[in-house]
C-alpha cells in the first residue's frame, strides 16, 4: 500500500510530461494552465484506468504486469474526452503517438523499477517475491 500514492503520482507526472512535450513540439505555449488544459482528459483517463485496474484485481496496479488497463484507459478516455470537450480532434496520427508515448511512460517506468529491483535483489529474492504474489491472487 505504501507504493500506491507514489506510483499514481509518477503516472500523473508522466501524463503531464506528455502534455508538456506535445505543447512544446507544436509551439502552443508552455504555461501551467496550457499544460493542464491539454492534460486533463488524459488525467481523467488515468484515474479511470487506476480504478478499473483495482476493480478487476482488488489490488493496486503498481507492478508493470498489472498496468496495462491504466495505459489503455488513459489513452482511450483521454482521446474521447478530448474530442467531446472540443479540445481538438483525435486524428489517427495523434492517437498513435499518444498510445506509444503514454505506453512507454506508464509501462516503461514500472519495467525499469522491476529491472533495477531484480538487479539489486538478485534472482533468488525476486523469485521468492513472485511466488508470494502468485499465492495472493
Amino acid at each position: 500500500m505504501r507504493r500506491v500514492l507514489p506510483s499514481f503520482l509518477v503516472d500523473a507526472g508522466f501524463v503531464l510530461l506528455f502534455a508538456l512535450i506535445g505543447r512544446a513540439s507544436h509551439v502552443e505555449g508552455v504555461t501551467v494552465l496550457g499544460v493542464l488544459d491539454t492534460a486533463w482528459p488524459f488525467l481523467v483517463g488515468l484515474v479511470l484506468g487506476w480504478a478499473a485496474a483495482w476493480l478487476v484485481r482488488r489490488d493496486w496496479p503498481v507492478e508493470v504486469v498489472h498496468a496495462t488497463p491504466i495505459w489503455l484507459l488513459t489513452v482511450a478516455a483521454g482521446l474521447a474526452l478530448r474530442v467531446v470537450s472540443g479540445g481538438g480532434g483525435a486524428p489517427l496520427s495523434f492517437a498513435l503517438v499518444a498510445a506509444v508515448v503514454l505506453g512507454a511512460f506508464l509501462l516503461g517506468w514500472r519495467a525499469l523499477v522491476a529491472t533495477l529491483r531484480f538487479a539489486t535483489d538478485g534472482l533468488r529474492t525476486w523469485a521468492e517475491r513472485q511466488a508470494r504474489q502468485r499465492t495472493r491472487r
